[in-house]
């Protein structure tokens, strides 16, 4: 028998459980959608999706939007056994530019809103949300401060999540005289994440006592945009790096830092890693080590389900971005269903809480309390998969929520 390497022998098993389930189910929907035998209702309900689609987010959005659709796609363009009307709104790179597009959403009497890519906008958007009572499932941005909302899910994370799960991991891998500088874009999530990592590793470790290095929060940064915070990290000679950057400027900042001359350690959240950004770093990006709530892959079967269709779909792994946004739409499917005919926002927003487990590619999670998801935390690496490089999942790291 010839020789399989791993990515192989995970795109076969993920071709043999999407044809296997195919004909009892819809590929994407896990659980429920194969429960519709026809329409509950023609009378659609309306969905407002709020993404990215200019500026320098507009990656993350497009993840987010593949995700959703996929889900549609993969159910009949049905929540609930209601065909959907898809209202798309572009939410820009800005507080303003994401108001205004939750405000056009709310104007067309949308059943629900969805997406948000940016946590400042999360954060802008909030008073609006609540006072409209029009449930948000947010499936990316999730500030550590948004507390005490009713109408705002999350099937993302809390942004310090991801720093609080590889902060307990890295304080047992680091030498006890060893220094790790921390640098973070200086945006709402770059302070959550710090903050989660710090309170991972130990707040009061010497290790991490040197003062944070924030740089500049641009998504669209220039070859010399990080050259005072490299080499203030360089300067220190830490035994590793903790960082916070996403799409271009992760890019940038660890291409920059390696050009600086430091070949030490590189850790993140995940989404240091994600998208294009290990294909656009080639060899620089391998080594590098992320905690995320998810990896492409997972072995279980939702996710070959999921990974597998999106790969055949948009010719690339899948993301964070694009499962959170595809459980976002799983999330919907199951309320609306849940709420009944004629369901109205208020109503929908009462069922939320009634959903349950959620059949995540991510593997089973359910919102907590504070409407966030309870779930776990993996280790991921870069490192050559086969021919190509990727993040392979090392083990599991934590169940937060």
């Amino acid at each position: 028998m010839p020789h399989i390497d791993r990515r192989q022998a995970l795109k076969l098993l993920a071709a043999l459980g999407a044809t296997g389930l195919a004909s009892a189910c819809s590929i994407g929907t896990g659980d429920d959608s194969a429960d519709d035998d026809g329409l509950v209702s023609d009378v659609p309900v309306r969905i407002g999706l709020i993404v990215p689609q200019t500026g320098g987010y507009k990656p993350i959005g497009d993840e987010m939007l593949n995700g959703f659709q996929l889900f549609l796609d993969n159910n009949q363009r049905r929540f609930g056994g209601r065909p959907v009307d898809l209202v798309i709104a572009d939410e820009g790179e800005t507080p303003q530019s994401g108001l205004a597009a939750v405000e056009s959403l709310l104007s067309q009497q949308v059943l629900a809103l969805t997406g948000v890519a940016n946590s400042a906008v999360m954060l802008a958007i909030r008073d609006r949300v609540e006072e409209a009572r029009v449930p948000l499932i947010g499936s990316n941005a999730s500030p550590r401060n948004l507390q005490s909302v009713v109408y705002i899910w999350r099937t993302s994370y809390v942004a310090d999540e991801a720093g609080l799960a590889l902060g307990a991991y890295l304080a047992r891998e680091i030498s006890d005289d060893g220094e790790v500088a921390i640098v973070a874009a200086d945006q709402p999530a770059g302070r959550d994440l710090v903050q989660g990592f710090r309170e991972g590793f130990g707040t009061g470790d010497e290790r991490i006592s040197a003062p944070v290095i924030w740089a500049d929060s641009t998504p669209n940064p220039g070859r010399d945009t990080f050259t005072e915070p490299i080499e203030e990290v360089v300067d220190r000679d830490p035994e590793a790096v903790y960082c916070f950057f996403t799409g271009t400027a992760a890019v940038e900042f660890v291409r920059q830092l390696r050009d600086a001359g430091y070949d030490g350690p590189i850790y993140g959240p995940g989404f240091l890693t994600e998208g294009n950004v290990v294909d656009q770093l080639g060899d620089e990006a391998s080594g590098i080590i992320t905690a995320l709530n998810y990896s492409a892959d997972l072995d279980n079967s939702a996710n070959l389900r999921f990974a597998s269709g999106y790969r055949k779909r948009y010719g690339a792994s899948p993301t964070t971005y694009a499962m959170a946004s595809y459980d976002a739409a799983h999330v919907l499917d199951k309320a609306i269903r849940t709420a009944g005919p004629g369901v109205t926002a208020q109503e929908l927003n009462l069922a939320l809480g009634r959903i349950g487990q959620i059949d995540s590619p991510r593997g089973p999670w359910q919102f907590n309390q504070p409407r966030t998801p309870q779930q776990k935390w993996y280790l991921r690496e870069v490192l050559r998969d086969g021919p190509v490089l990727s993040n392979v999942l090392i083990t599991e790291l934590a169940t937060l929520g």
